[in-house]
């Protein structure tokens, strides 16, 4: 298959959808959700990201018509295949100081790793039991998920690849996302990984509660990532049995845990609601930015931001320095020095960044704790405080903030 005829997609964020293989024309009941018999003999199943009772515009969850309900497994066992993957911040002290990572090293051709295997923790904070906080990995592989499927109970990811292209499979259809895209797999929706060689990314875990766009404000009605510009795959199945048996991998309470079931868990034929897979093309940002002098505030670089119970205060944002113009006047146009109430951990998918123009190379990252000071290399200060201020290009790649 092309990726044109494999990978289709529906626009918009956070919008009603219902979708149906073509294969199985009028497999979407019509006028109710749960039928007493379904079309084509499937079963129906609510996906829920949400509380019941959720206020209606947060309420999230999706019905899936299914060949085969997902109830039909064996009891799960823990699993412990990547060491690295860890959510237990008390196994190191704590660490003020600021920190950076070379570029993290992809398994070696003869060192057969896949998504799962290759998943590595950085940092974290909060706990995924009590369902507050965050956590920052990295993903490092080289081959394919083979009847092998991932599910996270403790939250959302939120997938930044750096090298490679990933082939995504999930219950909902199949999308691929590439560098300089990003694609969020929302909470308990299962999905396998099929790579095409070295591959190397970053994910952003969020256990509280989902991602959303951010308010604009003044800002008005359009602008910064734009709600069309989502893409979520249409309605994909197999029915492919597995007698030696697929296995259906979670993460639950920071572990991992491993069932098998005997036929492939992407038979959903066809589903509808607000709770699916989505990816964005960052190329698509609509940059808001000073024009006439100082340094506006990072903020207006959130592509997605996870709120938290406190107005104005986010869980978690994710936030890209896009190429784009830089034009201030009597300004120093790099990031300022800066002390936080919040860190920030920051990667690099391709070219560099402007404050930090040596020793931070793509596929690396950087780590400055709540109120640890930061900012400017000494090399770019001196180059910003003394070159001329005329209209210049920066950013030739895409830098990214969690």
């Amino acid at each position: 298959m092309t990726s044109k005829e494999e990978f289709k997609y529906l626009s918009g964020f956070g919008s009603e959808f219902a979708t149906e293989d073509p294969r199985c024309p009028g497999a979407l009941p019509v006028g109710q959700n749960n039928p007493q018999k379904c079309p084509y003999g499937l079963y129906a199943e609510q996906l829920s990201g949400t509380a019941f009772t959720a206020p209606r515009h947060e309420n999230k969850r999706s019905w899936l018509y299914r060949i085969r309900p997902s109830v039909i497994h064996k009891p799960f066992v823990p699993l412990n295949v990547a060491q690295y993957f860890k959510h237990n911040w008390n196994e190191n002290e704590p660490n003020p100081n600021q920190m950076r990572w070379k570029p993290y090293d992809i398994p070696s051709s003869d060192n057969v790793v896949d998504f799962v295997q290759g998943l590595h923790t950085v940092c974290g904070a909060g706990d995924p039991k009590a369902r507050n906080g965050i956590a920052i990995h990295v993903y490092l592989c080289n081959t394919s998920m083979v009847n092998l499927c991932f599910y996270n109970s403790d939250g959302n990811f939120l997938f930044v690849p750096q090298q490679g292209r990933l082939k995504i499979t999930t219950e909902f259809g199949k999308l691929t996302v590439d560098p300089n895209e990003i694609c969020v797999i929302q909470q308990g929706i299962r999905f396998s990984i099929e790579v095409e060689g070295p591959t190397r990314g970053y994910i952003l875990e969020v256990f509280d509660a989902h991602f959303q766009l951010p308010y604009l404000g003044p800002i008005g009605a359009n602008g910064l990532a734009n709600p069309r510009d989502f893409l979520t795959p249409v309605a994909w199945f197999e029915d492919r049995d597995v007698p030696e048996g697929f296995r259906v991998v979670t993460k639950f309470q920071g572990k991992l845990f491993e069932a098998k079931q005997l036929h492939s868990p992407f038979d959903v034929v066809a589903w509808h609601g607000n709770y699916a897979p989505y990816k964005y093309n960052l190329e698509y940002f609509m940059v808001i930015n000073a024009t006439q002098f100082d340094h506006a505030d990072p903020s207006i670089f959130t592509v997605l931001t996870c709120p938290s119970n406190k107005p104005g205060v986010a869980i978690a944002d994710f936030v890209i320095f896009p190429p784009r113009w830089a034009v201030q006047d009597h300004t120093f146009r790099p990031p300022y020095y800066h002390r936080n109430c919040m860190s920030e951990f920051m990667g690099l998918i391709k070219g560099n960044y402007e404050a930090k123009e040596d020793g931070f190379a793509p596929g690396g990252a950087s780590l400055h704790s709540i109120m640890t000071p930061h900012g400017p290399d000494y090399k770019c200060f001196e180059g910003a405080s003394n070159g001329e201020l005329k209209p210049v290009r920066v950013a030739d790649g895409t830098q990214v903030i969690f």
